[in-house]
């Protein structure tokens, strides 16, 4: 950075002045002394400790894959979290109260795990029974053949929509 040069002259004095802010922000937030010492053995301690602790979750997550056996074949699929099933076996377990079996309807029965919400009979998405239409939409009434053909002498013509000054002024509109 000293070694900027605008010319023969050398660096301006306001060059100067923003050279010298820039070298004192670089410098701002640097450790010195114990506390770099202190913080790089912090860094390295933490390094250490998410290194082992990845290492560890590596090594139990590969062996959370579902205990479902599909043809004496075991389900090759990850467990969901805190389960030993997958989502496709989980109405396997006994234990779990989350997911229930969806009911199907007659013709096509399903055993699809839903997650069991506020209804009685939980269902997937394509057994879900609508609620009924709630709008109904209005009848249009037939206008009758008198109303529709009214004489043309009940209407005003434009002359005669004129004030006058026998209204008041407030009818005058």
């Amino acid at each position: 950075g000293s070694s900027l040069l605008t010319g023969p002259e050398g660096l301006m004095a306001k060059e100067r002045e923003n050279l010298k802010r820039l070298k004192c922000l670089r410098r701002y937030r640097q450790r010195y002394g114990v506390e770099a010492l202190l913080h790089r053995q912090l860094r390295e301690r933490r390094v250490l400790a998410t290194d082992g602790a990845a290492q560890q979750a590596h090594t139990t997550r590969s062996s959370q894959r579902c205990l479902a056996f599909v043809d004496d074949v075991r389900c090759s699929n990850p467990s969901l979290p805190l389960t030993r099933h997958c989502l496709t076996h989980i109405c396997q377990d006994t234990n779990q109260m989350l997911f229930k079996p969806c009911q199907g309807s007659e013709e096509v029965p399903c055993n699809k795990p839903v997650p069991v919400s506020l209804s009685e009979e939980p269902c997937c998405p394509l057994h879900l029974r609508l609620p009924p239409q709630m709008y109904v939409p209005e009848q249009v009434l037939a206008v009758p053949q008198e109303l529709g053909a009214a004489p043309t002498d009940l209407y005003l013509s434009a002359a005669e929509l004129q004030p006058t000054e026998s209204l008041p002024l407030e009818f005058s509109d």
